[in-house]
């Protein structure tokens, strides 16, 4: 009798997750749009919503693996930033090819990650102080290149196609993207390496006690992030047809606000890639959907922070929900 009701417990909670609860706010956010919204369903919006949600999911996929050993990145939209200006400056004043002027961005892009990596692994300081650390110096240091106003423009059009055109019916950043992707979610979901992660967010010192390398691993993850914030940075760059200081301007914020959305603990230990995918998905039909609904930009702000709200009490109310008709079916009948 027990073991049913635990299977059926368990059925109910599979089906009661804190994933589950986000598809159904992201059908009804799409149910509700399309209905207020003339041209919200068509598929050239839906283009246009994955066009414009590529870098923020990129930087939260590469968010997922630091949060998961417990630590955070403020740095990566400053990051992104910094690499769009060196791109653009490489290939305009550089005079370097367009594909060398790339590698670079990747390159810078790593080092940034390296630098946040070497100050939290070596020096044992806060991930928070680090990065926000990181956050003024990358900024600063891209305002510097520019002076605050320059804006490297003139792209070929081979290389707008990246973030313009389309690749096999899709939006070209649509490949990337998708590699990333992929590439992360095996990484987190079946490697020893994304379950180390999760071991060092759980208890960092049982990880050191039981063998593993855990300074290697979390520097991992922020050099990781570093390469992908370069190549959002590349594919910004290529959709907006512009490099400025200010590129990637609050992205950071956006790519944790999807994190947790998705259900990834900012505690450590806990999260999923398809559930960042998840959030991203949720911020960026919001932000697209009030566009079309014609409502103010500060709906877009107050709307994502009741999101998170609501996405974060459904899986606890679910819970309660359930243990309680558990309880219910259990205990005896008094009399």
């Amino acid at each position: 009798m027990i073991e049913s009701l635990k299977g059926k417990t368990g059925w109910r909670s599979g089906w009661l997750s804190h994933q589950t609860g986000l598809c159904l706010i992201l059908i009804l956010e799409w149910g509700y749009f399309s209905l207020v919204g003339t041209r919200f369903g068509t598929l050239d919006n839906t283009f246009d919503l994955l066009r414009h949600s590529v870098e923020i999911g990129l930087l939260a996929l590469a968010m997922t693996p630091i949060v998961l050993t417990g630590g955070v990145d403020l740095s990566l939209g400053s990051l992104l930033g910094l690499c769009a200006v060196l791109f653009g400056k490489a290939w305009r004043d550089g005079h370097l090819p367009i594909w060398a002027a790339a590698v670079g961005a990747l390159s810078v892009g790593t080092l940034g990650g390296a630098l946040n990596a070497s100050l939290i692994t070596r020096l044992r300081l806060p991930p928070l102080i680090v990065t926000l650390a990181t956050f003024s110096l990358f900024r600063g240091l891209a305002e510097a290149t520019t002076h605050g106003v320059d804006a490297f423009t003139g792209f070929p059009e081979a290389f707008l196609l990246l973030g313009q055109g389309q690749w096999f019916g899709l939006p070209a950043q649509a490949s990337p993207f998708l590699a990333v992707a992929v590439a992360i979610w095996l990484l987190v979901h079946r490697t020893t390496l994304g379950r180390s992660w999760r071991a060092i967010g759980f208890a960092p010192e049982g990880a050191r006690y039981a063998g593993l390398p855990v300074d290697r691993r979390v520097a991992t993850t922020y050099i990781l992030a570093g390469f992908i914030a370069g190549l959002a940075a590349i594919i910004y760059t290529s959709r907006l047809g512009q490099a400025k200081a200010d590129a990637g301007t609050g992205y950071e914020l956006f790519a944790i606000t999807a994190l947790v959305l998705g259900g990834t603990s900012i505690f450590g230990g806990v999260g999923s890639v398809h559930g960042t995918l998840l959030g991203v998905a949720a911020i960026a039909v919001l932000s697209n959907g009030l566009v079309h609904a014609r409502q103010p930009r500060e709906v877009a702000g107050m709307l994502t922070g009741a999101l998170l709200i609501v996405a974060l009490a459904l899986p606890v109310v679910a819970k309660r929900l359930v243990s309680g008709m558990g309880r219910a079916r259990v205990e005896p009948k008094q009399g």
